[in-house]
């Protein structure tokens, strides 16, 4: 009995020292690895990527806990809107029966005077009736497929988008000339009165009802030069019956069609 403590006890004893051998054979293969150049490139390498991977782990662990703060709060708020909402709830399914309600007899009303009364009892004068607005008729702009239709011979160069910009300086002439003849007269200066007969002068049984223009108030109301390009335009203007002509000895009217 006692010789197989004494072996137990031996045994013990040789793994002891074979443990702190093995160790020390492992410190010593570790000391080599640090003194040869390329193995110990290799271990401050290691080196960096052990601290940048530790402030990783702390900048982690911070947003970990800042998450379960911000959870905390959020069951903190839902407790209590739910509190709030079972309170609202009771309110609303307790009502006092006896609370008054509001009718709109209690409101008092302030007695008028005699003389308030009577004007009560006058009945307001009528409204006149609002004039009517005057619109002014305007050209619509060419669109894709009628600029498609339109023969090459009457194009030439032109694009639509110059076209469209015809049609807007004309409008804009339009709209300078119908302001001027839907005002009333005693409002008006002395260039606007002059421009203003010139426009009766210019009206024919022909123009009668209709919204046009002459080279005159293109000049006026326009930086449009009224030349070939010009006149080219009208005749694209014309094929897609945006304007016609009304023509006397001495004067070209565009109306707007």
């Amino acid at each position: 009995m006692m010789e197989d403590v004494e072996s137990s006890l031996l045994e013990d004893f040789c793994l002891h020292i074979n443990t702190k051998i093995s160790n020390i054979k492992k410190y010593l293969q570790l000391r080599k690895i640090g003194e040869e150049k390329c193995l110990r490139v290799l271990l401050q390498k290691i080196g960096k990527d052990v601290i940048l991977l530790n402030d990783l782990l702390n900048k982690m662990e911070a947003e970990v806990n800042q998450q379960e703060k911000t959870k905390h709060m959020l069951q903190e708020l839902q407790q209590a809107a739910e509190r709030n909402l079972k309170e609202a709830q009771h309110l609303l399914e307790h009502i006092p029966p006896h609370l008054p309600k509001r009718t709109r007899s209690s409101v008092p009303v302030p007695a008028a005077k005699h003389g308030e009364q009577t004007k009560a009892a006058e009945p307001e004068p009528a409204k006149q009736p609002e004039k009517p607005k005057q619109v002014i008729k305007k050209m619509a702009l060419i669109t894709a497929e009628e600029f498609a239709d339109v023969p090459v011979y009457l194009k030439g160069r032109l694009g639509r988008d110059q076209i469209n910009a015809v049609v807007e300086e004309i409008n804009k002439a339009v709209v300078g000339k119908y302001k001027i003849m839907h005002r009333p007269l005693k409002s008006l200066g002395f260039a606007a009165r002059n421009l203003y007969s010139r426009f009766i002068e210019e009206e024919t049984k022909d123009t009668k009802g209709e919204f046009f223009i002459v080279e005159a108030d293109i000049k006026e109301f326009t930086q449009l030069k009224t030349d070939k390009r010009f006149h080219n335009i009208l005749s694209i203007l014309r094929h897609c019956q945006r304007v016609r002509e009304a023509r006397s000895a001495k004067l070209v009217r565009y109306i707007i069609c």
